[in-house]
């Protein structure tokens, strides 16, 4: 799979403090535990600190397979490019590398 915009029109009318909560909302709220842990823990600790462009790229990357980012948080798989620091990222604040 590769990165996927983000957010749609609803991305584009929100407040910034609605666009962080709901960021936090889904990050929390995934398909498999593992990945409400990783992901809610790096969204309360980092969302606020990223820029619009690192924000769009995160809210694409929660339209993901909760599988495959537990592979590529975890360094089983390789993600998309476009991921990849963003992943990065994430994995490091989690430990998995």
């Amino acid at each position: 799979m590769s990165a996927r915009a983000g957010g749609g029109a609803a991305a584009a009318t929100e407040s910034a403090d609605a666009r962080l909560r709901r960021l936090r909302m889904r990050s929390w709220r995934r398909g498999i535990k593992e990945m409400d842990l990783i992901l809610g823990r790096f969204a309360d600790a980092a969302l606020a600190g990223l820029s619009g462009d690192e924000l769009a790229l995160y809210d694409a990357l929660l339209e993901e397979n909760d599988q495959d980012l537990y592979d590529w948080v975890s360094g089983r798989a390789t993600p998309p490019f476009a991921y990849l620091p963003l992943v990065a990222r994430i994995a490091a604040h989690a430990g998995a590398r």
